[in-house]
């Protein structure tokens, strides 16, 4: 509801680059059942005024990445994580996961971004 809500006023943004974007704090531990979550559009540069009830944010962490099926998200997430434990990565805590969306032919794909440190 909140990326329909989002996309209904996205032209209000002038520079923004048409890809939506998620970013969502990582899961603390079991009782962690709710947290900090945004939606939103890429923008090709930064934005002096921004549209009321909007928000700028601006990510600097270095991240493992995949893509995929939307269909697949939690196995991509898993994997991922895996993975990046595998290599000697560690999740950096207090930075965000991201997804990015991108239309295809048969449906949508995923690109997840796993902050490391």
């Amino acid at each position: 509801m909140n990326a329909q809500k989002f996309m209904s006023r996205v032209d209000e943004i002038s520079n923004h680059i048409g890809t939506e974007i998620a970013l969502f704090e990582p899961k603390k531990g079991d009782d962690h059942l709710e947290g900090e979550y945004y939606v939103g559009i890429i923008v090709s540069d930064s934005i002096s005024e921004l549209p009321s009830d909007m928000e700028y944010i601006e990510v600097k962490d270095e991240f493992v990445v995949t893509r995929g099926s939307i269909m697949e998200v939690g196995e991509l997430h898993s994997k991922l994580g895996e993975w990046a434990k595998e290599q000697g990565y560690h999740n950096k805590q207090g930075s965000y996961i991201i997804e990015t969306y991108h239309p295809v032919e048969n449906g949508e794909e995923v690109e997840i971004y796993i902050p490391i440190s």
